[in-house]
């Protein structure tokens, strides 16, 4: 477990899947501390390639350095798995408290939580049930709330261009409750493409050509995340074709660069820096509430001029 000498790769791998199976934690301290009382928090992102996780990070840390710890951070590229590992690593430091992205872990993560008794803030997401406390915004709803825009502005055909071939696990929730409201109201989902990897405006122009490329074009496209809709935005402004005449367009998020774009994009405003605030602070009270907490923020529909 020190990772000192030669041992091979099978052994290692056996003894640490033994080690999750009776809930051991390896300590990296000297002295042998055993309480999870450092003033340190370890914090799991799902990528560093979207700027809403700086944002996050952001509140994170502004709040923790007001109560003196201090965020250690690793990236899980939206693999329960690699989340799983960094967790293992980071509870070997024996932090004050886990901040940890979405509800959905994997079995060995929530075992050794439960074992360690560590507090964890899940943020991002409010549809499910927390660890100790979750901060987000409720995704299944704000999927609902732009497919019932889309509608009520008479659209019935829709693409969607998902993010992380369907890894971001968020971006489902939404796509789930849109396509339940959409053929509630009689609408028809005639699109739907998840590209791997991460997003970006390139991949959302791409895809944008590739979708009103189709015999049967949407009149309405929804994107898991503004970079995608912005890049949509540039195909569309590239060929001609008329927002929201022809095609209407939203994303998600409310990211800061899109009041530098030509036209205001339709998307859903999120509060990521108030998010990694209020996860924060709650792990640097000493009197937080035993119970599971849910602490759901707002997120706004802002309509612009793509719908």
């Amino acid at each position: 477990m020190r990772g000192t000498g030669y041992i091979s790769k099978d052994v290692k791998r056996e003894v640490v899947r033994a080690a999750r199976e009776i809930g051991y934690v390896h300590n990296r301290l000297a002295g042998g501390n055993a309480t999870y009382d450092n003033p340190i928090v370890g914090v799991v992102v799902p990528t560093m390639q979207n700027r809403v996780f700086t944002e996050v990070l952001s509140g994170v840390n502004e709040a923790l350095s007001e109560s003196g710890l201090r965020p250690v951070f690793g990236v899980s590229e939206y693999s329960l798995e690699a989340e799983e590992d960094l967790v293992f690593d980071l509870l070997s430091w024996r932090p004050r408290g886990l901040i940890l992205p979405g509800l959905e872990h994997t079995a060995s993560l929530r075992k050794i939580i439960a074992q360690t008794g560590v507090r964890v803030a899940e943020v991002m997401d409010v549809d499910g049930d927390p660890i100790s406390a979750c901060f987000g915004v409720s995704h299944a709803k704000a999927g609902a709330d732009m497919a019932k825009h889309l509608v009520e502005r008479g659209y019935r055909t829709f693409g969607y261009v998902g993010s992380q071939g369907g890894a971001d696990l968020r971006a489902v929730k939404r796509f789930d409750a849109f396509v339940r409201v959409i053929r509630e109201a009689g609408g028809r989902l005639v699109f739907n493409q998840s590209p791997e990897g991460a997003t970006s405006m390139e991949a959302g122009r791409r895809i944008t050509h590739e979708i009103l490329q189709q015999s049967e074009a949407p009149r309405a496209i929804y994107y898991a995340n503004d970079d995608l809709a912005a890049g949509g935005m540039m195909h569309c402004l590239a060929e001609g074709i008329a927002m929201p005449d022809e095609v209407a367009l939203a994303g998600f998020n409310g990211l800061a660069f899109l009041t530098a774009l030509p036209k205001l994009l339709t998307t859903t405003v999120t509060p990521r820096f108030e998010i990694g605030t209020a996860a924060a602070t709650w792990l640097s009270q000493a009197d937080a509430p035993a119970d599971p907490q849910k602490i759901e923020l707002s997120a706004e529909l802002r309509v612009g001029e793509t719908t």
